[in-house]
């Protein structure tokens, strides 16, 4: 059985070749501006202020295709409760953790090393991942792992939490771009799963990496990056670091997000790199469609004068191109569009 990475690499004093990324690839030294990012504090969303924080969000995905947000009603102490349980897992012997521990894409809880694909891969990314369906939270529980013993109650209570935010944040970012109110929900936005991350401290951060870089498919993908940076976001061809902020989120642009907008917002193209100090947990939250969802450009948002720049596709059209595309946000998204004659 192919072993946690998180289960031997404390032991190592160089990368094994396996996961030494070429070097067009890998992160290198590690000299990049630090940046923020552009901040939304939520607690503005009312009054005069909403207007504000919605063209601050606009302006966000248009010109970086990610955003933070501050003061969103999800407490503090629960963001830590749901870091510490989820060290907690890792932390946890190899044999109580084997119990979810499967390469097998078709369970819906699972814990494994480097990505789903790893028996095909030449190089490995350094990371464990759990990873586990999470709304409705009443009827996800019991595909939670059992333990940690608090592992479901809090993880549970964080899920319905996080997901009043999300819908908060789209409709923010629906009434910005015109659209009715709730046209994110139903099918758009079906599916939500929490990934959770293990980043272990690195030998050679230089060479390796959490994470290629890539856009995400679906609609939007939430980070709580636990206050250790490591997401990097590219913009005008240049890479940069997430600084993480206390108690912040980070919202991510997703493919079929940028298609309804017709490409009014642009999904986030990022990577994650490691570090040689300490282990690094994150925290994503991804909202997806269904499969069958069809995903085109709101009709709202285009006319005569502003055409569709997107064909119409199901959502599992999408994620085939992903898995081909991988790391190539750019073809990706050009195989879905229109020919402009």
């Amino acid at each position: 059985m192919v072993k946690l990475i998180s289960s031997w690499c404390k032991d190592v004093q160089c990368i094994p070749k396996n996961y030494v990324f070429p070097p067009d690839i890998r992160p290198g030294e590690l000299i990049f501006p630090v940046k923020s990012g552009p901040v939304v504090d939520l607690s503005k969303n009312v009054g005069q202020d909403r207007d504000d924080t919605i063209q601050q969000i606009i302006k966000a995905g248009q010109e970086f295709g990610f955003f933070q947000v501050i003061n969103h009603d999800v407490s503090g102490s629960l963001m830590q409760d749901t870091k510490s349980l989820l060290k907690e897992f890792f932390d946890m012997p190899d044999e109580v953790k084997s119990s979810v521990f499967t390469p097998d894409v078709s369970k819906r809880c699972r814990l494994y090393t480097s990505s789903f694909f790893y028996p095909n891969e030449e190089i490995h990314y350094w990371r464990d991942n759990l990873t586990h369906p999470c709304h409705p939270a009443e009827d996800c529980m019991q595909l939670m792992p059992e333990k940690p013993t608090r592992y479901r109650e809090i993880v549970g209570t964080y899920s319905v939490e996080v997901r009043k935010m999300i819908m908060k944040i789209l409709n923010l970012i629906g009434e910005g771009l015109g659209l009715e109110q709730g046209y994110f929900g139903g099918d758009r936005s079906k599916f939500e799963v929490l990934a959770a991350n293990l980043y272990p401290q690195c030998p050679d951060p230089s060479l390796a990496l959490g994470a290629l870089r890539h856009c995400d498919p679906n609609l939007i993908s939430i980070l709580n990056q636990g206050g250790v940076s490591g997401l990097q976001v590219c913009k005008d061809g240049k890479w940069f670091v997430v600084e993480p902020i206390p108690n912040a989120f980070v919202f991510l642009i997703g493919c079929q997000l940028q298609i309804i907008s017709n490409d009014k917002i642009r999904a986030a193209e990022h990577r994650v790199v490691t570090n040689s100090k300490e282990d690094r947990i994150s925290i994503g939250y991804f909202v997806i469609p269904t499969y069958e969802c069809i995903i085109e450009p709101a009709k709202a948002l285009v006319s005569t004068c502003n055409p569709p720049l997107y064909k119409t596709l199901q959502y599992t059209d999408l994620l085939n191109s992903f898995d081909k595309n991988y790391g190539n946000y750019k073809g990706m998204m050009e195989s879905h569009k229109l020919q402009v004659e």
